[in-house]
């Protein structure tokens, strides 16, 4: 079975999830299906709990409940079913998906090179010249194929994020996902990253993006999905979610356009 097929067979879904930060609730019982080959884009004011239900998806956050299902593997959470650090269904979750985040988290004591190769050789425990020749390749389809030697501080702001694209391209995940990768930017340095984000959206992957640049949602998106008080408010089109006639939305979107 080819890899496209694969991918199309693939469910990506959270059902029920709920996430507690001591006795405030940031997650309220979120069901969302992620279309494979598709961008999902999710928008709403901050603090809504957009970001914690991409940490949920590929659990760097441990949901207190609910399920979370990544190309076929599923892990229930909830009482009595708190999961093992070493766990190795959590370890292949992971593993299936790729965190691009807002402000970079790119290792200061690794050049280029290495920060994008050490997520497959120490995770996946691939062979190192292969893992160079690849990382040397997505350098190249990020534009940065001349600061393979640099260190992270010697670069700017959109460049380190560009880096951080191609080394969560390097683990091959089969789900991509990325925090408001923008914001911390300055507006000359984004349309770099969101060029390199408009390539990943037209090769057809698997998207599911946090974002306040609505003009950007407009353009990339096949499923814009609202949140407010860590609920989903409205998903759909984006010509469905801003001309749905809840007043929030209305709000939200007359504020933040851009």
């Amino acid at each position: 079975m080819d890899k496209a097929a694969d991918e199309e067979r693939a469910m990506y879904k959270v059902s029920g999830i709920t996430k507690n930060f001591s006795d405030n609730q940031i997650l309220k019982g979120v069901s969302l299906e992620i279309e494979p080959n598709k961008t999902t884009v999710l928008i709403g004011p901050s603090g809504s709990g957009k970001t914690t239900l991409l940490r949920c998806i590929n659990l760097l956050e441990i949901p207190d409940g609910g399920v979370v299902e990544v190309g076929g593997l599923s892990y229930e959470f909830g009482r009595g079913r708190k999961p093992k650090i070493d766990d190795p269904r959590l370890r292949e979750i992971r593993s299936r998906t790729g965190m691009v985040f807002q402000n970079f988290q790119l290792f200061p004591h690794w050049t280029v090179l290495e920060n994008i190769m050490k997520g497959p050789v120490t995770v996946l425990k691939r062979e190192k010249e292969q893992c160079r020749k690849e990382a040397l390749e997505l350098l190249v389809k990020v534009g940065l194929s001349d600061k393979k030697d640099a260190y992270p501080y010697e670069l700017s702001g959109g460049q380190q994020q560009r880096i951080a694209i191609a080394r969560a391209l390097a683990m091959k995940p089969e789900l991509l996902l990325f925090d408001e990768p923008t914001s911390a930017l300055d507006p000359e340095l984004e349309a770099e990253v969101l060029n390199i984000i408009r390539q990943l959206v037209e090769e057809k992957r698997t998207i599911v993006i946090v974002t306040h640049k609505m003009s950007f949602a407009k353009e990339i998106a096949d499923k814009i999905v609202f949140f407010d008080q860590g609920m989903i408010v409205k998903e759909g089109s984006y010509e469905e979610v801003e001309n749905c006639g809840n007043q929030r939305i209305t709000q939200f979107l007359n504020m933040i356009k851009n």
